[in-house]
């Protein structure tokens, strides 16, 4: 399904309330028509249309995030020879605005040492590695290299960290003569560097996986690096293995404190199965990290944002998380062709201190209302108990829903005309939120997609309502509760669109301000 521009009729989009017998119409009129066409890149089926997914062929984790001379850089796991995983290489993609993005030519591929996995890219102002000048420092990328050779023989040490640098700007790497910069001997997980310069010491920090654990390491030249201490083994979730750590300063909101956030993704051992991004809230002094944490804390908890990470050298010190929109539970069986993947939206990281509890709050980049067309609006609804409000439009795959609604109970059903449906609910007396994905078109792909509802306690909703905004592109969801104090993402492939939105609550319920918007396409 695309919109095609040169087509133009009009569609009528209706708001109904329906009470006491009675039916209140609204209608807006739009002039574009939905038609299909599968032959064309970026509007085969269930493809996004506003977030980033490859050309074509397999994408995994993002890399390597970077802004720099007003450029977003964004590099990722890609094999370009299939929509499955195979030899990772760097794919790479730049934003001036992080929602248009123009594709670049492969930025890092496989060599004698291994496949090309996950780490992270920074800018070598100040020429520590002397691998650029002054007045053009080099882009500098460290990554982890995956050795089969060493892999298929039995060896446990296949994992190594290596380093590539480009001088003009991210366009064109070259790989370090000295690679690997840091050796393996005996550890099978031993990857996904994280490096930033720290302003506090001086000097550069590192932060990789060791299996169960996270290793931090510093250095003067970005190339010779020092183990310095070790973090997590006891300490969080652990169903899996640790990946993709990110380490970053961040004030706290309302507050002069700051805090570090550790950022560690874990595979298996997620709340809602299979992958997902924990963090801890600490102090690092530039050799070790330490939380006084207790419990398990989650990015998100959605089924489908994992391997997330935030990109260094943002304008205004502000901290952007980009995740992969997927879980290894089925991502290798979503049911698309010729591409596979997407990114999550990029979204502005908070810290909130909540009940005397700090949350990591994530929410969408501003940027994303320059892509909002005007859509219906309404200042006041007033929900009697078992009252159904329904709003019929053309396609809410590519649209923002959003309203204030007292913290009560509240149940919002997407569905078409071929009885896919995804069902949202609130429940005020539990303090939960769910998500039943169960029926919402194609889920049998792979038995754990579509196997069971969503539930998540939110304990941090104390205020007696609550701000919704509901993101959908045309094979995913994104729901932010409270500007992001509750985010959930999940992958979702409805056989057609859905063009009803109706919402109930077994209370009274005054749903104030809401608003359903197109998101333009960026394609």
């Amino acid at each position: 399904m695309i919109i095609d521009k040169k087509i133009f009729f009009l569609i009528t989009f209706f708001f109904s309330v329906y009470t006491n017998g009675q039916t209140f119409n609204y209608s807006i009129l739009s002039n574009k028509k939905i038609v299909a066409d599968s032959s064309k890149t970026y509007s085969e089926p269930f493809r996004p249309q506003f977030h980033f997914s490859p050309e074509k062929k397999w994408m995994n984790d993002p890399n390597g995030l970077l802004y720099y001379k007003g450029i977003y850089h964004l590099f990722y796991q890609y094999y370009p020879e299939d929509i499955v995983w195979g030899p990772m290489h760097w794919g790479h993609a730049t934003s001036t605005d992080l929602i248009h993005w123009k594709h670049h030519k492969i930025a890092l591929f496989p060599d004698k040492l291994g496949y090309i996995f996950s780490g992270s890219a920074v800018v070598d102002v100040n020429n520590t590695s002397g691998l650029g000048t002054l007045k053009n420092p080099a882009l500098v990328a460290v990554y982890t290299y995956h050795n089969m050779d060493i892999e298929k023989a039995g060896g446990i040490n296949a994992q190594s960290q290596g380093l590539a640098y480009s001088l003009d700007e991210g366009e064109n790497w070259s790989k370090y003569q000295g690679n690997p910069i840091i050796e393996n001997s005996d550890l099978k997980d031993f990857r996904d560097p994280n490096v930033f310069w720290n302003k506090e010491t001086n000097t550069w920090n590192l932060i990789l996986v060791s299996g169960d654990h996270a290793q931090f390491y510093t250095s003067k030249n970005l190339i010779n690096w020092t183990l310095e201490s070790e973090f997590g083994k006891g300490i969080g979730a652990h169903g899996g293995v640790w990946e993709c750590p990110n380490l970053f300063k961040i004030k706290v909101e309302n507050s002069i404190d700051e805090k570090w956030i550790l950022l560690i993704s874990v595979n298996p051992g997620a709340p809602n199965g299979g992958s997902g991004t924990q963090y801890f809230v600490g102090d690092f002094d530039g050799k070790n990290f330490k939380t006084d944490q207790k419990d398990t804390k989650w990015l998100d908890n959605g089924a489908d944002n994992y391997a997330g990470v935030t990109y260094n050298d943002a304008p205004d010190n502000k901290r952007i998380f980009i995740g992969w929109m997927s879980n290894w539970l089925y991502a290798r069986n979503t049911p698309t062709k010729n591409w596979r993947s997407a990114m999550t939206l990029p979204r502005e990281i908070s810290l909130s201190k909540i009940n005397n509890n700090y949350v990591l709050k994530n929410a969408p980049v501003a940027q994303l209302k320059s892509q909002l067309e005007k859509g219906f609006s309404k200042n006041l609804l007033v929900l009697k108990p078992k009252q159904k409000t329904t709003f019929n439009y053309n396609n809410l795959n590519q649209s923002q829903i959003g309203f204030s609604a007292d913290a009560k109970t509240l149940k919002l059903v997407f569905s078409n005309d071929v009885k896919d449906s995804l069902v949202l609910n609130y429940d005020g007396k539990q303090k939960t939120f769910s998500i039943d994905r169960r029926h919402s078109g194609n889920v049998n792909f792979e038995p754990n997609f579509g196997k069971s509802i969503h539930t998540t306690a939110t304990p941090n909703i104390i205020s007696e309502t609550i701000d919704y905004q509901i993101i959908l592109d045309w094979s995913s969801i994104e729901i932010f509760l409270n500007g992001g104090v509750y985010s959930f993402t999940e992958q979702i492939f409805p056989k057609k669109p859905f063009t009803k939105l109706t919402i109930q609550s077994d209370e009274n319920q005054e749903i104030k301000n809401i608003s359903i918007h197109k998101i333009k396409g960026i394609w």
